[in-house]
């Protein structure tokens, strides 16, 4: 609604390390949720979606059907993962992925819970026992992504944004965390190529935050450019 919304940092936790500081007279003051970014820069970051997203499922369309066979031969269990996500503004979608684990991988989750390498709210572990010998190479490759095409053709993702995040995850979002729900998700993004292997929740929010602050065009061929650098190098899970 173009409301230029504050806060001062003492009265609460968790805001991104790397935020700027106004002092509204002797009080240090975050700004959020400031930024409104221009029309056509959106239309022309819409416009290169589409068309890259276009050109890749054709040329890789046929690598899509070997995995989707594979992943079938593989173990039991469906070809592709609906995971439900939270887009822009909180909206709720469905974000595509080959399958990489055992069907029942949810609900192991939880028994999984006290071996967890990464900190805060996310959830890693390097030799995770829910995923297939297939959705090993999978995952080391990002390959399991490549049907996040799809979403961006349908407009839930976009090829660079922050990662679209779990519901139960933002439930336990601070206030500042929300600010890289003002644009869409992203197949890739700043903290993939800048941080992927780094732990620290408070890293992957101040790089998605500094994303959205300083997102331009440039920006994000820069970071599809990198991309390639890292899916090539196997960094993936």
């Amino acid at each position: 609604m173009g409301i230029d919304v504050r806060v001062v940092p003492d009265l609460y936790d968790g805001l991104a390390w790397n935020a700027s500081v106004e002092y509204i007279g002797q009080f240090p003051t975050i700004p959020l949720h400031r930024r409104e970014f221009p029309i056509g820069a959106f239309m022309m970051k819409r416009a290169l979606d589409l068309t890259l997203s276009t050109i890749a499922l054709v040329i890789l369309s046929p690598i899509m059907l070997l995995i989707a066979l594979i992943v079938r031969i593989d173990s039991p269990g469906p070809i592709l993962y609906r995971a439900k996500r939270i887009g822009r503004k909180g909206r709720t979608f469905s974000c595509y992925k080959f399958r990489t684990m055992v069907p029942e991988a949810d609900a192991l989750k939880a028994k999984l819970a006290h071996l967890n390498e990464r900190d805060g709210i996310l959830f890693k572990l390097t030799n995770d026992p829910r995923v297939t010998r297939f959705g090993r190479i999978l995952r080391k490759y990002s390959l399991d992504e490549l049907p996040q095409f799809f979403n961006v053709l349908r407009g839930d993702m976009s090829l660079v944004g922050p990662r679209p995040p779990m519901a139960a995850e933002v439930e336990q979002y601070d206030l500042s965390h929300l600010r890289r729900l003002d644009v869409l998700p992203g197949i890739t993004g700043l903290w993939q190529v800048e941080a992927r292997q780094d732990p620290s929740f408070d890293s992957y929010i101040s790089l998605d935050t500094a994303y959205v602050e300083n997102w331009t065009i440039w920006l994000d061929l820069k970071i599809l450019v990198r991309t390639v650098n890292v899916v090539l190098g196997g960094t993936g899970a």
